[in-house]
Order: C-alpha cells, then structure tokens, then sequence
C-alpha cells in the first residue's frame, strides 16, 4: 500500500495485523507507531502487543513518530529504494527522518518499525526457493578444530573446509562466524581450484572462550594483534603455503591489514566491503548492547546494509546468524572496525608485486561503501577494485549469485598470478 493522501489509518492498521512478522516485533508493545509526512499521518496503537486501528498521538507515552519531507518517504518507500536510503536508521542518521520518542524503546521495537514501513512499499517479487535436497545428503564442507596459542592462551579455533588446490582462508563479518560462507563451499566454480577455510573468532560461533582468564569479568574488544594473530596462527598450524585471504567487513579491513603486515605470508588478499579507515563514534553504538534492547535490533539493522533487492529468504538467513551471537561479540569486534583500525597513512607502502589485493565493494552498503573501497583502491597501487550492483554488505551471504559473477574474475586472476 502506498502512503499518500488516500492512505488511511485503518488501512495501514490491518496491513500490520494481517503481517506474522510485524506482530512477531511487536509483541508487548504498549503505546504506537506514528508516520508523518507533510500534513499526512498513518499509525497504529497498540496494546501489549494487540493491534488497534486507530493512529496515537505524537508524545504520548510508548509512541514512537518518524517525520520527514516528500522527497524522503517517497524515496523509502519505493518498491527498490534508492542506495543508502533504504531504511529509517540510515536516514535518521543522515538528519532526514526526525525519530521522536524514547530512544530505548526504538531500538527494542526497531524491527517492528522497519517491517511496518516496508507494508508500504509495493513488493519485490522473489525467486522460487532452490529444490531441496535429498534426505541423508551432506553439504560439502567439514569441520573440525585446532588449538592455536593466542596471547599465551590454548584457543579451541573451530573451521570448515572443502574443495582441493590453493588454500583461501575467509573472515567473517563483526559479531558473526563462519556460517556466511556455506553457500561458497558448494559452488564447484570455486571449490575444483581452492581449497576453502572458513574459521570462527574466538568468542564467535562454535570458537568458545579459552578455558583460564576470567574473561566474563572484562570487557571484550576485539584488537588489531588479537585479529591477526588468528589467520597468521592459522596458515602456520595447517602448513598452508601462501594462501589467499578473503574477509567481509571486518575482514575485509584485515585483508589489507594482513597485506601491510604480511606480504610474504599471503598470495593475495580479497577484501570485501574494505576501506582505508571506517572511523566514527563507538559509543553511538551502544544500543548493540544494552541489557533492555535484545539481540533482534542488531539482526535487523543488518538488513539496512543489505540490497532490498537481495533475496529475502537469504538476507532473513543473514540477519539470523546476527540474532544468535554472543551479546557482546558485535560491538567489541567494532572496536577494531571503528575505533583503531586506520591505514590512511599506510596504505601507499602496500606492495601488489608481493600480494595481490583485490577488494569488492556492495552498492547497498552504507558502512563499506563503495565511496570509500575506491578511496582504498586509489591508495595501494596495482590493486583491483569493482562494485558489486544489486548487494550490499554481505555478498556471500544475502546474494551468493550475484557475488560470484564478481568473485569468479578475481579467483581467476589470482589463480594465473599464482602460475
């Protein structure tokens, strides 16, 4: 449904009832959701949750209201919003959408908030779900674990691996593991020529905590030595003869970290959704852990760095790996991605005549943007650079078809350097 003037607040009221998810996300809400655009004005109350048709008030207590011009709703409610104005966080940061309530309470019903708006845009037709597979069938990769000494400590570091030829390490995002690669390991393109390693962080995914520090008593922050050491420690453990690294997000700022570092330990590096400096203020982010706003929020904004045109059942699966992790992980792994990591006087020293460095950059991706992969491409010379139209900031994982007709060239390249 359209929000314009023939737009009523009983429509938009049974739009939302009518949706599993939006009642899913608000569940014991008590108080409302209020739209305004110019001298329009949509919403629903609610009550614990129960949804009633008519529009709250602004300023009334649990009400959340949203205002912005014209131009802007009509940008975010198109059916395929335009790049970084496809969600209200985006725009609410960027000063175009005013959010007026408590800011606790947006972040606890931000889902809610976000599933509400995409109700008015027309939908986005989806792909048929892939055949399933037979019953008793194994995906290809294996897994198991190693013991690495990290910072003096006995590490249980989990991975999985599959394919045959040259070893490709890969990263997973901040707050997340190695899962964001399964759909990689089964695409016989990448797997009869690389041998794959997706590995979890410590603290991350199936890596438990090393048995010894009291590291429940500490605040966890993940650091550019702790982040390096795992792949360095790794590629050593498992005899690897110059492998590939690949990494996403935080991972794709440590492929050109291992790239300064490490020229002579790494063939090449692909750096996903990378830059030169990400910067910002951390304590911004500090609805990432908050004892009142649950993990929900932090899956869902995900879904405001990935392409509406992704499809849906991947970009949910995407966001799911974020509602599952360790409370903490996601913004103590932002303070290397935030707050220390910094290459913009550095880069220039980077040498692709030792490792090759090649970085992809989503168009939808408002934290790695595509503005600042180029700045990063422009800095370290003989590196390669392209943006990835349709995706954003999770390639591999909100839209493995369209990633690989922009992986499949880089893989190439790198196997001829490598002849």
């Amino acid at each position: 449904m359209p929000f314009d003037a023939s737009t009523t607040a009983a429509d938009f009221a049974a739009r939302c009832a009518a949706d599993g998810e939006f009642r899913i996300a608000a569940r014991f809400w008590t108080g409302g959701l209020r739209f305004e655009r110019g001298e329009m004005a949509v919403g629903v109350s609610l009550l614990q949750g129960a949804i009633r048709s008519d529009a709250p008030a602004k300023g009334a207590p649990g009400v959340i209201t949203i205002t912005g011009p014209d131009d802007t709703w009509a940008d975010l409610t198109a059916q395929v919003p335009p790049r970084l104005v496809n969600d209200v966080w985006l725009l609410a940061g960027a000063g175009r959408l005013a959010v007026d309530g408590d800011r606790v309470l947006f972040a606890q019903y931000y889902p809610a908030i976000a599933r509400a708006i995409e109700l008015l845009r027309p939908p986005v037709p989806q792909p048929a779900p892939p055949p399933a597979r037979a019953a008793g069938s194994f995906d290809a990769p294996v897994g198991r674990y190693i013991h690495l000494d990290l910072g003096g400590q006995d590490h249980r570091i989990y991975f999985e691996e599959a394919g045959q030829g040259i070893p490709m390490l890969l990263q997973h995002t901040a707050g997340c593991h190695g899962a964001q690669w399964r759909h990689l390991f089964e695409r016989r393109q990448i797997t009869d020529h690389f041998r794959l390693i997706a590995y979890d962080l410590p603290f991350h995914g199936k890596s438990l905590p090393p048995t010894g520090p009291t590291w429940w008593a500490e605040d966890y922050r993940l650091t550019g030595e702790a982040l390096r050491a795992v792949p360095v420690g790794l590629a050593a453990a498992l005899g690897l003869e110059r492998p590939v690294f690949m990494g996403c997000s935080v991972g794709g700022l440590l492929a050109l970290d291992l790239a300064l570092r490490h020229p002579d330990l790494f063939s090449a590096v692909i750096s996903l959704e990378g830059a030169l400096r990400i910067g910002g203020d951390i304590e911004a982010l500090w609805a990432l852990w908050h004892p009142g706003i649950g993990n929900e929020y932090k899956a869902r904004l995900m879904n405001a760095l990935m392409s509406p045109t992704s499809p849906e059942a991947l970009r949910k699966e995407t966001s799911q790996v974020y509602a599952s992790g360790w409370p903490p992980a996601f913004l103590g792994d932002l303070h290397y991605y935030v707050a220390e990591y910094d290459l913009t006087a550095d880069a220039h020293r980077i040498d692709t005549t030792r490792v090759g460095v090649h970085i992809l950059s989503g168009e939808y991706d408002a934290s790695g943007t595509a503005e600042l992969g180029e700045a990063a491409h422009r800095a370290i010379a003989g590196s390669t650079f392209q943006v990835m139209q349709g995706v954003g900031h999770f390639p591999m994982s909100e839209n493995p078809d369209a990633f690989l007709t922009y992986l499949l060239p880089v893989l190439d390249r790198v196997r001829a350097a490598r002849a």
